[in-house]
């Protein structure tokens, strides 16, 4: 019997199209609240962004897993964090001293930076409707802890970033940028520590999503569904597929398993 459903936001809950949940994912959220199930989300997005530009926030949820995993809280407490290690910061920042790689630094609470902005991070933020960080002395960086990398380079260039990010490691869900994030981290991790927190096995998990950074997320769960709009490698390691974002594909997985 699942109880717990995990949701990647964009392209899973949200339509690159309409910048907007569906109203049928909305009423299949709903049915699972009145059945008990609880409810999480499971983003790379920070938490200060995870309602910006869409209508998330119109939603509840019992918990949040974001920053790939890297912080996940419910109920306003944290109950898992982990941040880059302070030796890789410290190289990055003096790589990109004397390189014209955008790079955004993503601290806890509200704090988003960038080293400087090009025509990519602009492609890639209006995709999914939020707006442009704020452009920042990355020095900060060496004085707080970080969560989450976003260097804006194509999948060519990720060598370029990993041969300093020793201790880490990168994923992507848009060819524009990818996801850096500790070494061994990723969405599966937190959601390991909600299944700890409120006593729920593997079996009784789910997860949807869409794109490289759900991979693990729904190789962990009892039912891993990958959209109908997800890449091919999201799609081979899925329980199941359904049909994409825009064609009710929530909906649509959670009656062909009679979980609604």
């Amino acid at each position: 019997m699942i109880k717990a459903i995990f949701f990647d936001i964009d392209g899973t809950l949200v339509s690159f199209k309409t910048h907007k949940v569906p109203q049928s994912t909305i009423d299949a959220l709903n049915l699972l609240r009145e059945k008990g199930i609880k409810i999480f989300i499971a983003t790379g997005r920070h938490p200060s962004i995870i309602g910006l530009g869409n209508n998330i926030n119109e939603l509840r949820f019992d918990g949040y897993v974001t920053l790939n995993g890297q912080y996940c809280f419910t109920d306003n407490k944290v109950i898992y964090k982990k941040s880059i290690c302070r030796e890789d910061i410290v190289k990055l920042i003096e790589f990109l001293k004397t390189s014209n790689y955008p790079c955004a630094f993503i601290e806890e609470k509200e704090y988003m930076y960038i080293n400087h902005i090009n025509d990519d991070v602009k492609t890639v933020l209006k995709s999914v409707n939020v707006p442009l960080p704020n452009v920042k002395d990355i020095s900060r960086a060496l004085e707080n802890e970080i969560f989450q990398l976003n260097p804006y380079i194509p999948p060519e260039k990720d060598h370029i970033f990993m041969d300093i990010l020793k201790n880490c490691d990168l994923t992507r869900w848009n060819p524009l940028f990818s996801d850096i994030i500790p070494a061994g981290g990723g969405k599966h991790v937190a959601i390991e520590k909600v299944r700890e927190f409120y006593g729920f096995s593997k079996e009784e998990t789910m997860a949807f999503g869409d794109g490289e950074n759900d991979i693990t997320m729904l190789s962990n769960v009892g039912i891993g569904v990958a959209m109908g709009n997800a890449n091919e490698a999201v799609k081979k390691v899925a329980n199941y597929i359904t049909t994409s974002v825009d064609e009710d594909g929530i909906y649509n997985a959670l009656k062909y398993f009679s979980i609604i």
